[in-house]
Order: structure tokens, then C-alpha cells, then sequence
């Protein structure tokens, strides 16, 4: 029999020792923010792989990788960019042989220099205007092809002059700009619009001979030797134009009839191609003047006056009887030939519309993939509130691009001060001093004969200069965006 415990107590079974054991296993406890308690940091000099070891950080070894990495570009870029920084800035203070010390005297001429000077003025030109142009029809092309079915085909024709290189550009648009209409495309139309509304036919040099019923008179004109009578077909006959130069309407050359009353006659070229020709004789070769003027003057005063036919004849009426005829200096001036775009006036602004040309296209899709991301709802908020669309593009479209705006305004600016390929180019050597900028010059300076590697790195470092601000507000914008 058991003995009873003292104080009279019951019986108490005995515990199990499987559960006895595991309840005296202790259980963690969570600290009071409710996370489950990290490791304890081992004290130093713990065996590695022992409980509470302390982590070794991977900062250290994260630096030392990432130098790894950035240790061959870092070695390009000190070569091929921080060296010749450097190096142009020590050589821009020598001089031409590059043994003495000049100072500032390269600086100096810089802006002493006439040559320099049309070149930084001419780059102040291309800064404030071809960019902006650029942008502005790229914006315009944007808003435009947005909601035509063709803007696609549209887009892909504006930016294809992207895929030309400068030099293929520039031999493109010697010839566009080329003098001769026949060969010129800008000259050409030019030409036919101006021939629209002006005649534009002349034929210079165009003069009778002695034995011709003409003479001189003033101003370059030439009148008959006999006032003409009514009824009696006149002859005017002319030499001095060349047959390629005639109008390419030019019909052969017809006696005029006689008509009562009035005063008829011939203007036509007298000399026949590969000669046999006879002189005041209408011979079945000869053209005649076509749209020349003949005019009737009496005492000094035009009474009437004509255009001869594509065959050279013409008719005066009857008031024309007994006045001379007078064919004016205008029938002999020289062709209309267009505008000289490669002179010394236009051939910057023309440089620039081929600048524009390739470069439109890139800042249209630019501003294509921004305007695709502006929110529709606020476009179409303005048009339900009674905007129209003139006041919804500039109160709420170039609002919300001006992001957009500011990055191809910066590139192009960046990109025209180092514009080189189509001055050197396109301006012909007549006209290539006028047409000049910093890049150009800074070629022309530092190679040749007379080449002043000095001048050449002082325009060199004008340049980078002058790309530091525009880089400086590129950055900022930049960290903006990321900070947003």
C-alpha cells in the first residue's frame, strides 16, 4: 500500500516523462513590436559557422566590383575625352609652332579676327533659329497626323531624310539650290511661279545688223530708220541669240499679210543654223521672236504696242499708221533665273532649311511618343467646356509638353553648334566665308598649310564653352524628372 502524502492529501498519479520533457523546453518569446527576434550577434572572434556569427557586410565588396567594372570605361573616357580636353586647353595658350607661350593672344583672336567673327555670329544665327524651326514643325507634323489614318506613312516620309548622312544630305541640296532652273528644284519652282505672274521671256544681247531696217536708240532700245505705213508688212529682224536660248515654243518664223488699216509685220531671228541664210529675208529655218514688244511712237509717246506670236508676228491698229516702231530695252534683258540661295545674302538660311529638312522628322517623333501620353480625359474636358481646338493646343497641349519641348530644343542646340558636314559642303567656295562657323573654321584653322594648331584649340575650347550651359540646363531638367 502507498504511503498517503502528508496533510492528507490524495493520491497524485505519476506525470509521464515524455510530456514532462517536452514542457520543460523553453518557448521564445517575441519582443513587443511583434516580430520574431533576429539573431544574437556572437562576440568577437566566434568560430565561423557558429550560432549568432555576426554577417559580414557586402557593401565593401559591392565598391570594389563595381571599380572592376567601371575601370575600362573610366580608362576610355580619360583617354579619349578628359586628355584631349586638357591637352586643347594647354595648347590654345601657344603658339603656332607650339614651343612659345602666347597667353591670350589666341583668345584675342577670336573675336579680332573678321574671319572668326562670321563664324561665332553665324553660329549664334544657327543656334537661335534652326533648332526652334526644327521643333516647331516637328510639333506641328505631331498635332497634325494625330488623328489621320495616313499620319503613320506621313511620319515615317518626314523622318526617312534621318537615315541620310550629313555628306549625302549636302550633295542633295547643292544641287537643290543650284543656280541653273534646269537643274535647281528651288530655282525651278521659283521660276514657274514667278513666270506665273511675270513674263519672264528676254533676249539678250539680241541686236540688228547695219544692213537691217533698225537702229539704235535710247536706253538700249532699237527703233525703225522709216516710220511705218498701214497696209505694208514690216520686217524686224534681229541676230545675237543663241538658238538654245530661244523660247522652246518658238515657232518657225511666217511673213505677215497685209491687212487695210492696220500695221502688220515680222520679228524673227535672222541667221539660219549651219548658214545659207540670207539677211532681211525670212528663210524656212529661222524662229521667230516669240512674245517680243513692238511699240508705235509718235512724237515721243507710245501709241500702241503688240507681242509678236510664237511665229514673230504681230499687228498694231490702225493708229500705229505713220509712227515708228520701237522694240523696248525690256525685250532684252536678261532671263529671270531665280534667287541666288548659295550667295553671300542667303546661303546661311539656306544651310539651315536643309538642316530643318533632316531634322524635323526627329524632333516630330519625339513629340509624337509625348503626345501619345497625355491624358485624354483634360483634352477632351477643355472641348466640353467650349475650348476650341486653337485654345486646347495652346493652353493645354504645350503646357503639358513643354517637358517633351525642352528635350529636343536642347539636343538640336547641343547638335547645330557642332554643325560642320553641310557648311563645308553646300557653300561654294565663293560664297564659303560667309557661310562660316566655329566648326568649319576650327577645320580650317588646324589643318593646311597655314594651319595655327593654337587659334584651333582656342576655338576648340570656345566651343565647349559655349555647349557647358546647355548641357548644365540638360542635366537639371534631368534630375527634376527623377525627382518626381
Amino acid at each position: 500500500m502507498t504511503t498517503a502524502a502528508a496533510g492528507g492529501a490524495d493520491e497524485v498519479p505519476p506525470a509521464d516523462t515524455h510530456s514532462s520533457a517536452r514542457l520543460s523546453v523553453p518557448v521564445p518569446r517575441k519582443p513587443s513590436g511583434g516580430r520574431d527576434a533576429g539573431p544574437t550577434p556572437a562576440p568577437d572572434g566566434a568560430p565561423s559557422g557558429s550560432p549568432g556569427r555576426r554577417l559580414r557586410g557586402v557593401t565593401g565588396t559591392r565598391r570594389v566590383v563595381a571599380a572592376l567594372f567601371l575601370a575600362p570605361a573610366l580608362v576610355l573616357l580619360g583617354a579619349l575625352v578628359v586628355y584631349p580636353i586638357g591637352y586643347s586647353v594647354y595648347r590654345s595658350f601657344l603658339d603656332q609652332a607650339g614651343t612659345g607661350f602666347a597667353g591670350l593672344d589666341n583668345y584675342k583672336a577670336l573675336f579680332t579676327d573678321e574671319t572668326i567673327r562670321t563664324a561665332i555670329r553665324n553660329n549664334a544665327i544657327w543656334v537661335v533659329f534652326a533648332p526652334t524651326i526644327a521643333t516647331a514643325l516637328g510639333l506641328i507634323f505631331a498635332v497634325l497626323t494625330e488623328r489621320i489614318r495616313w499620319g503613320t506613312a506621313f511620319k515615317l516620309v518626314v523622318f526617312m531624310p534621318m537615315a541620310i548622312s550629313m555628306l549625302a544630305a549636302g550633295i542633295i541640296f547643292r544641287l537643290v539650290y543650284d543656280q541653273a532652273p534646269e537643274r535647281g528644284v528651288a530655282n525651278a519652282v521659283w521660276v514657274g511661279v514667278h513666270d506665273t505672274f511675270a513674263e519672264s521671256a528676254g533676249y539678250p544681247n539680241a541686236h540688228p545688223l547695219p544692213v537691217h531696217p533698225l537702229k539704235p536708240g535710247s536706253g538700249g532700245s532699237f527703233v525703225t530708220k522709216a516710220p511705218v505705213r498701214a497696209g505694208e508688212p514690216v520686217r524686224l529682224p534681229l541676230v545675237g541669240v543663241a538658238p538654245a536660248k530661244m523660247p522652246s515654243d518658238a515657232k518657225p518664223a511666217r511673213a505677215a499679210k497685209a491687212e487695210p488699216g492696220k500695221i502688220t509685220g515680222t520679228a524673227w531671228l535672222d541667221f539660219t543654223k549651219g548658214g545659207g541664210g540670207r539677211p532681211n529675208v525670212i528663210d524656212a529655218k529661222e524662229l521667230g521672236l516669240r512674245g517680243i514688244e513692238v511699240q508705235a511712237v509718235k512724237g515721243g509717246e507710245v501709241v500702241a504696242s503688240a507681242k509678236a506670236d510664237a511665229d514673230g508676228v504681230f499687228t498694231l491698229p490702225a493708229s500705229a499708221d505713220g509712227a515708228e516702231l520701237r522694240l523696248p530695252a525690256s525685250n532684252f534683258r536678261e532671263p529671270y533665273n531665280g534667287v541666288e540661295w548659295l550667295g553671300p545674302t542667303l546661303v546661311t538660311p539656306a544651310i539651315i532649311g536643309s538642316y530643318v529638312w533632316m531634322w524635323a522628322g526627329f524632333a516630330m517623333v519625339l513629340i509624337a511618343a509625348g503626345l501619345a501620353g497625355l491624358p485624354r480625359e483634360l483634352l477632351e474636358a477643355a472641348r466640353v467646356d467650349g475650348a476650341n481646338e486653337w485654345q486646347v493646343f495652346r493652353r493645354i497641349t504645350v503646357p503639358m509638353l513643354a517637358p517633351v519641348l525642352s528635350v529636343v530644343l536642347v539636343t538640336l542646340m547641343i547638335n547645330v553648334l557642332k554643325v560642320f558636314d553641310l557648311v563645308f559642303i553646300i557653300a561654294p567656295g565663293s560664297s564659303v566665308a560667309d557661310a562660316n562657323v566655329l566648326a568649319l573654321q576650327l577645320y580650317r584653322s588646324s589643318f593646311g598649310t597655314d594651319a595655327d594648331l593654337g587659334i584651333g584649340s582656342a576655338i576648340a575650347v570656345l566651343l565647349l564653352l559655349l555647349v557647358l550651359p546647355v548641357m548644365y540646363v540638360n542635366i537639371r531638367r534631368i534630375r527634376k524628372e527623377g525627382r518626381r
